[in-house]
């Protein structure tokens, strides 16, 4: 009954009420974003959301676009300044995701959606998690974040879908604020600026060959163009 006919009605609510509330914090981080690293103020990256329809996902900027003598960008851990990390660590990075909540691409509490380039890499079971809309936090994000494998987000996210109720979303939704702004727990992995793309950490870890990790990627690409 929930998630059929009262989620939606509720996202609407949240998305709004934060709008509203935190307009001035908007406002702010806009602001200083635009100072410290230029425009645009908004990130779009297409991530893939319910039924696996991809859309724009909307976030402040956190890196530069400092590039190298040949014009390509340079790693994240040089694109990735101080003030980008705070945003990352507090979670306000994500701020404007309440309009994707409001347009309908997402929902307050649901599987965070991934990149197109992690989703070609999973298997047929673990892309179920794109069988409900995806969340600005969901049940991962609660249970260590960026600090646990792959294989544990996608199982957590697996664990979300089979039971969606509003003490469930209630409690997901409480633990993020604890984490996020007093916790500050498990935003990047242990010795990396960023978390590890799905396809690299199966390939780092030997659990794929490059043949087939240049095969997905390509297969990432092609569904982006379409």
């Amino acid at each position: 009954m929930y998630y059929r006919f009262f989620k939606r009605p509720v996202d609407i609510f949240c998305a709004l009420a934060a709008i509203v509330v935190f307009s001035w914090l908007y406002i702010l981080v806009a602001v200083l974003v635009k100072i410290k690293l230029g425009s645009p103020v908004i990130f779009r990256q297409p991530r893939p959301g319910k039924d696996e329809k991809i859309f724009n996902l909307y976030k402040f900027r956190t890196m530069t676009d400092e590039r190298d003598e040949n014009g390509e960008l340079m790693p994240d851990d040089v694109r990735l300044t101080k003030f980008g990390k705070f945003l990352r660590s507090t979670s306000l990075d994500e701020l404007p995701e309440a309009f994707n909540i409001l347009k309908g691409d997402m929902s307050v509490v649901g599987p965070r959606p991934q990149l197109v380039r992690d989703m070609v890499f999973m298997t047929d079971e673990q892309r179920w998690r794109h069988s409900v809309k995806p969340g600005l936090t969901g049940l991962a994000q609660v249970n260590g974040r960026n600090g646990i494998t792959w294989e544990q987000k996608l199982s957590y996210d697996l664990d979300y879908i089979k039971k969606i109720t509003f003490m469930s979303d209630a409690k997901i939704v409480f633990l993020t604020v604890w984490k996020a702004f007093v916790k500050q727990d498990g935003v990047a992995q242990e010795g990396m600026d960023t978390a590890e793309d799905f396809g690299d950490y199966l390939l780092n870890s030997g659990k794929i060959d490059e043949y087939t990790y240049n095969n997905l990627q390509n297969s990432a690409i092609e569904l982006m163009r379409q």
